[in-house]
């Protein structure tokens, strides 16, 4: 896990001056393709990162995952969900992720009935996705008005970005959501799982009676440890709830506030 600073560069960085890696990796701007990132005033042995110098950095830092932003519109009348869901920018380091930031519209001044979704690339945020379908996910409401607090919803997003809300090998985020509705605003953290026990091979099923709960409960410790991680982002006090539910319990119940399943 790496964790992703929170120090924004001093200016906004202009989209079309990030250099793009081809190999994804930490990338000296300096060479090939990549070259025109410096004026040519800078050492090229010395590493110039964004928040040296927000116009001539040469060096990217990977991110361990690829993501993708999304953004709901407000309806206008009767619009398919598709009608509103759009796709944004996708984005693969933390440089392009400031650029990305530094270029939209805050949380904070998205109109009513708006959201900001951050998934992880190839990903969509819907319950019908093959990758959330079987999952679930942690939320939390800040009630008394409907503008988002920017700091909160930057946390969320760096913690996401830097893989600081689960173990390397767990796999379990998907992404994070930011809603905007009237007289509350509410954070999201999806899951790929919902705490059930993991699908099994048919030589493993005559054991499965005896290890499922063991699964169950085990999938169970896995999504309470990311939700208190989440918490922990959010800076709660201890006896605020951030609570779990399953998108198919969502999904029959035909709404998003389908009854929790766990909470920490």
């Amino acid at each position: 896990m790496s964790e992703v600073s929170s120090e924004k560069p001093t200016d906004p960085v202009p989209l079309d001056t990030i250099p793009i890696s081809p190999d994804g990796g930490m990338t000296d701007a300096t060479n090939g393709a990549t070259n025109g990132a410096t004026n040519g005033t800078h050492d090229p042995e010395k590493i110039i990162t964004v928040f040296d110098d927000p116009a001539n950095f040469n060096v990217k830092h990977a991110l361990q995952n690829s993501w993708t932003l999304w953004f709901t519109k407000p309806p206008s009348g009767k619009q398919d969900w598709n009608e509103l869901l759009k796709e944004v920018i996708s984005f693969d380091s933390v440089e392009e992720f400031w650029g990305v930031y530094n270029n939209i519209t805050p949380a904070s001044e998205l109109a009513q009935k708006s959201d900001y979704h951050m998934f992880k690339k190839g990903v969509r945020p819907e319950w019908e996705d093959p990758q959330n379908k079987m999952g679930g996910r942690w939320a939390y409401t800040f009630k008394g008005g409907n503008r988002a607090n920017d700091d909160v919803w930057l946390h969320i997003m760096l913690a996401a970005i830097g893989e600081t809300l689960e173990e390397d090998t767990e796999n379990e985020v998907m992404g994070v959501v930011v809603n905007i509705r009237k007289g509350f605003w509410r954070v999201g953290l999806w899951t790929r799982t919902a705490g059930q026990a993991p699908k099994k091979s048919a030589a493993a099923a005559a054991n499965a009676a005896a290890t499922t709960e063991g699964d169950k409960e085990e999938g169970k410790k896995r999504l309470e440890k990311i939700g208190r991680r989440f918490k922990s982002v959010l800076q709660l006090p201890e006896q605020e709830l951030v609570e779990f539910s399953g998108h198919a319990d969502s999904a029959h119940s035909g709404s998003s506030r389908a009854k929790a399943k766990f909470s920490v």
